[in-house]
């Protein structure tokens, strides 16, 4: 009877060990399944590539780091073509030739945040990314009095922590869709057809170009004419981009909420 009643308490502390041990494994599958739920559920943070529009609207953009060379010509060539456009400035830049920023005003194009000193931001905390928005944006406001809102990561290098952090600034992060590749130095040509056919082209583009690209100012006239027959009006990044209410898909297109 002894040996009876031993086993059958043996028996139930097995019973309750195997109940307390699939009773732990199914509470980790549970926060497991929580957690995949929870990363897979929240969504990158991402900067504006492109904007949905039914207008036949596109953005060009010129970013500013290093040299100066070509900047009355592309600030007439515009002229000529009626083309408001939209510069990214780094520090620098605005400090070296201040002259070109108060041009660049002067003729009503947009002038963008591209940092104080041109690092690769998504490398840097928090306060990092707030001192190379703000010290460049106190350098443009206090030169003109012109508040900036729109920003460029330097080398198009963003993260979410970027990306929130310039929102918390007040500004809208900005890329591009269609890139000249005016950096590479292939050729007029070549700059020529690369906007012009570039597959991404269309409703709501934003184009990238360089202030001191070497084929840019031979380029453009060909660029701008090409765009305006195709029937595309060429504006500045602050009259495409949607203020509020909207959304990023996966792509980085900017929607409008409810479309």
């Amino acid at each position: 009877m002894r040996k009876t009643n031993l086993n059958t308490r043996t028996l139930t502390k097995i019973i309750g060990i195997l109940f307390i041990v699939l009773a732990i494994m199914m509470l980790s599958n549970m926060l497991i399944e929580k957690t995949i739920q929870t990363i897979s559920t929240k969504k990158k943070s991402l900067p504006i590539y492109c904007v949905e529009t039914d207008e036949k609207k596109v953005a060009i953009s010129f970013d500013a780091a290093w040299g100066n060379d070509d900047t009355d010509d592309l600030l007439r060539i515009l002229d000529e073509y009626n083309v408001k456009t939209t510069f990214f400035l780094v520090k620098m830049w605005v400090e070296k030739y201040p002259e070109d920023v108060k041009k660049m005003i002067a003729a009503g194009h947009d002038i963008g945040n591209h940092s104080s000193t041109h690092p690769h931001m998504s490398k840097l905390g928090e306060d990092g990314i707030k001192k190379e928005l703000m010290d460049a944006h106190d350098a443009v406001k206090e030169l003109t009095g012109y508040e900036m809102d729109l920003f460029r990561p330097p080398f198009g290098d963003y993260n979410d922590r970027l990306v929130e952090t310039a929102k918390d600034c007040g500004y809208y992060t900005i890329q591009w869709d269609v890139d000249s590749l005016d950096w590479k130095e292939y050729g007029v040509d070549h700059e020529i057809k690369t906007v012009l056919q570039h597959k991404a082209l269309g409703n709501g583009t934003i184009i990238l170009f360089h202030n001191d690209a070497k084929y840019t100012p031979e380029a453009l006239p060909a660029i701008l004419k090409g765009l305006q027959d195709q029937g595309y009006k060429i504006v500045p990044i602050s009259e495409i981009i949607i203020r509020d209410d909207y959304y990023m898909d996966h792509t980085g297109r900017q929607m409008k909420k409810g479309k």
